[in-house]
């Protein structure tokens, strides 16, 4: 696992709410692809890059790499055959993460997703800073992709407030 998003300065690996972690911070690309090389120079093929929210990676170095090329650099390292990641979030999650995975075969065919809820007055409630709507724009996003793109998700239960028809 490559951690391209780091969390808090005490390197918390239980905290589960992105603000006991602290601000997000990327690594530059450049230490993330050297990473990468190392790894496939010592035979590793398989590679995934993780982050509190890794679709709000921004390199901090002058290449400036948003995460779809990020992910698609690491897809073309040669001797890494697959490349996967998680944790998404959905604000960030773009159209061009879809485009990545359609054009570079290393990338896997997998999305991990989550949802939290189905219900756009929970999400706000849950402080999620995206709706349903926006949600299922993702899919959509990820069922007319080229390739067949599995999803997996989180859900949440029983939210307090959370009625029969949010559920």
């Amino acid at each position: 696992y490559l951690t391209i998003i780091e969390g808090c300065d005490k390197n918390c690996a239980y905290c589960v709410v992105p603000f006991t972690r602290g601000p997000e911070r990327s690594r530059t690309s450049s230490s993330v692809i050297a990473e990468a090389q190392a790894l496939a120079d010592s035979g590793y093929t398989e590679i995934q890059l993780l982050g509190q929210n890794v679709n709000s990676y921004r390199d901090p170095s002058p290449a400036g790499w948003d995460f779809p090329t990020l992910l698609d650099r690491v897809g073309q390292i040669p001797g890494i055959r697959r490349v996967r990641f998680t944790t998404s979030h959905p604000r960030d999650f773009g159209k061009e993460i879809i485009d990545a995975i359609d054009a570079n075969p290393a990338l896997c065919d997998h999305v991990h997703l989550p949802v939290q809820s189905g219900s756009t007055r929970v999400l706000q409630a849950m402080q999620r800073l995206y709706t349903r709507d926006e949600y299922m724009r993702r899919i959509e996003w990820m069922k007319n992709a080229r390739r067949r793109i599995a999803i997996t998700t989180d859900i949440i239960v029983g939210f307090p407030g959370e009625t029969e028809k949010d559920f």
